[in-house]
């Protein structure tokens, strides 16, 4: 029986070891894939600390995977799918089908979703078994390093913009420039809207506007973030990136009237919002969650169109633990990658 490497943690809160495990076939509507390239996401602790119910141990996390089909399982076929395929896996790893979301075609909110890493053995691996509605095809144009990160960080801030109430021109700014926010910053210059970037520290105004801002909002300075916004005419909406409540909750007073703030960086803290802020000008504040593979698919497909690639560090599947703890640091710049080959 052939085998396959892994990076595994046996246990909550463990440490990375790589062990070798029997290649299984997939089931029914399953395919195996050879994990190309997967990418570190923060989110991806969630996991290994057991932070979310039905965590199995030993773990294998990874939610931006992408690579090749191997083999397909009993009517993955009839999907559309073959051997050979170039394929992306993200945070939408399958759907239940069966749940009232499911029946009203809004996948992303699946009672039952599933998640590589979480519902089965994720991408830190040089193979994974998937399902085949979560399969998103990548373009000839994206190497997988560039295309695992899209399958996450990509698709969620790709798809916060598009779905928001933004229109080409108006003035949308992202609050954090870091794994998340520096595709946001990318992807809203693309899509027409005034882009303004919200970070700390006037030392990355620079880099801010090589990513395509037009405007730099210094958080420590002296100048409250929402009156910088409030003196460009306000904000159409509030990407916000960041993992901070208390930065994002700075931004609500600098929305313009019906204004949004779409919240994708997740921070255990409430929000220090109150109802007043909302009513009088009619703010609308709401959490965005990833996209499906075929919300997957268009954003690799436009990030292809549009040049658009993440700031990656590569590693090799070895250096799973490294890598990791590099993410954990905020030391990245701006996603890790394992690859395997």
């Amino acid at each position: 029986m052939s085998t396959y490497r892994v990076a595994q943690v046996a246990a909550a809160g463990g440490s990375f070891e790589i062990v070798e495990r029997e290649v299984q076939q997939p089931g029914p509507g399953h395919v195996r894939v050879a994990v190309d390239a997967c990418g570190i996401c923060h989110s991806d602790a969630v996991f290994v600390n057991a932070e979310l119910p039905g965590v199995r141990f030993p773990l294998v996390p990874g939610h931006e995977i992408a690579g090749r089909i191997e083999e397909l399982g009993e009517g993955a076929r009839d999907k559309g799918w073959q051997a050979g395929d170039r394929v992306a896996v993200g945070w939408f790893g399958g759907s239940c089908g069966h749940c009232t979301p499911c029946r009203q075609g809004d996948f992303i909110v699946c009672e039952n979703l599933k998640v590589p890493g979480w519902s089965y053995d994720g991408g830190y691996a040089e193979e994974v078994i998937a399902p085949a509605d979560a399969l998103a095809r990548i373009p000839d144009a994206l190497a997988a390093p560039d295309a695992a990160p899209l399958a996450c960080a990509g698709v969620t801030t790709y798809n916060g913009l598009r779905r928001s109430s933004a229109r080409a021109g108006d003035l949308v700014a992202v609050l954090g420039i870091g794994g998340l926010g520096h595709l946001g910053v990318k992807y809203a210059a693309a899509m027409g809207f005034e882009t303004v970037a919200i970070a700390r520290g006037a030392a990355k105004a620079d880099f801010a506007k090589q990513l395509g801002a037009h405007h730099y909002i210094d958080s420590t300075a002296d100048t409250p973030v929402a009156d910088a916004l409030r003196s460009l005419g306000g904000a159409k909406v509030v990407l916000a990136t960041a993992a901070s409540s208390d930065a994002i909750t700075a931004t609500v007073e600098g929305l313009a009237p019906r204004g949004e703030l779409v919240v994708i960086g997740a921070d255990a803290d409430p929000l220090g919002i109150s109802p007043t802020q909302l009513l009088m000008s009619g703010k609308i504040v709401r959490g965005h969650p990833s996209g499906t593979a075929q919300d997957v698919q268009e954003t690799m497909a436009f990030s292809a169109l549009h040049g658009i690639r993440p700031m990656t560090e590569i590693v090799p599947l070895d250096q799973a633990a490294e890598a990791y703890q590099r993410m954990l640091s905020g030391a990245a710049r701006f996603r890790m990658v394992l690859t395997t080959r």
